[in-house]
């Protein structure tokens, strides 16, 4: 028998989630296989998780191989071959970091490249807005947008990140704590926003839209604002300003284009290699941390993407 820790949901998520919503507790889970079965030991999670092969009787899949599957918060899952669908295809790393599995070369990066590149379809000299723009989507959103020739205004909630956009070549960047955005807004771009790709949601995204150019191109990646909210957010109505500007605005789930990720991986992967995309990770060491960085997405602790390493 294998020992595998498991964390579990003990109350329900009543408005902002909290450490004390989990429960960690011990399964035994059997290392005696049958045929096609594999065992799986976590090496990173992404508060979705990522695993190598421990034990396996399945020739597809032998001891010591990498995997990246949905099997909840777990250190050790048995994997059936008759249930393969929980597994994930793993991208070409070459001598690339194992963890980008979960960020650039994971479901973030692909978020950011197929997000914005097939909806907001940018063109050279276009004006850029990427809220969100310090996390494991949107600092990859805006360094696309640079590759395409873009002018980019970012914004993020610490000095500390918006200094980190400025490094990785935003045009203009902002900390949305301190500013009144409007007027932020624009500052950074007098004539408005060809594109705005959107990771947080309610207010941001209603002053935003009334930013936008002729005809501007709006993705909705991502609400996180109101995640913990118990009613839903209330504001002013953004229709009139989607109407008179004709607005082009699609949310998306990034696995409409799981069948392209292979695509989207190897362009991440070039683009590192070339030093056109930069990343940052956010460890935290030890399953034992895992409410903890789920808790710190809606407190934005992370700066790129947070990943919890055995």
């Amino acid at each position: 028998m294998v020992k595998s820790k498991v964390w579990t949901l003990k109350t329900a998520f009543d408005g902002k989630v909290r450490t004390s919503n989990f429960e960690l507790i011990e399964e035994e889970v059997s290392d005696n296989l049958k045929d096609g079965e594999y065992l799986i030991e976590a090496l990173h999670w992404t508060v979705d998780p990522y695993m190598r092969v421990f034990a396996s009787k399945t020739s597809t899949h032998p001891v010591g191989s990498f995997v990246r599957v949905y099997a909840g918060w777990r250190t050790h899952t048995i994997i059936s071959t008759d249930v393969a669908q929980r597994v994930g295809r793993m991208p070409e790393l070459g001598d690339l970091p194992l963890s980008l599995t979960l960020g650039v070369m994971g479901m973030p990066g692909m978020a950011a490249y197929f997000g914005f590149l097939e909806i907001c379809q940018p063109k050279e000299g276009d004006v850029i807005l990427v809220n969100g723009a310090a996390g494991a989507v949107g600092s990859l959103v805006g360094q696309i947008a640079k590759i395409k020739g873009c002018k980019v205004v970012g914004c993020a909630g610490t000095d500390d990140k918006c200094k980190w956009l400025k490094e990785l070549g935003f045009d203009e960047v902002f900390n949305y704590k301190k500013v009144d955005l409007s007027e932020a807004l624009e500052a950074a771009a007098p004539d408005g926003f060809d594109c705005f790709f959107d990771n947080i949601g309610a207010d941001f995204t209603a002053t935003a839209l009334k930013h936008m150019k002729q005809f501007g191109r709006v993705s909705i990646c991502g609400q996180i604002s109101s995640y913990n909210d118990k009613a839903p957010p209330t504001g002013e109505y953004p229709f009139m300003y989607i109407l008179g500007k004709q607005l082009k605005i699609e949310g998306f789930v990034v696995m409409r284009w799981y069948q392209r990720w292979a695509e989207g991986e190897k362009a991440m992967a070039q683009w590192i290699r070339e030093g056109k995309i930069k990343y940052k990770e956010t460890i935290y060491d030890g399953f034992e941390n895992m409410p903890k960085a789920f808790v710190g997405l809606f407190d934005g602790a992370n700066t790129g993407k947070a990943i919890i390493s055995a």
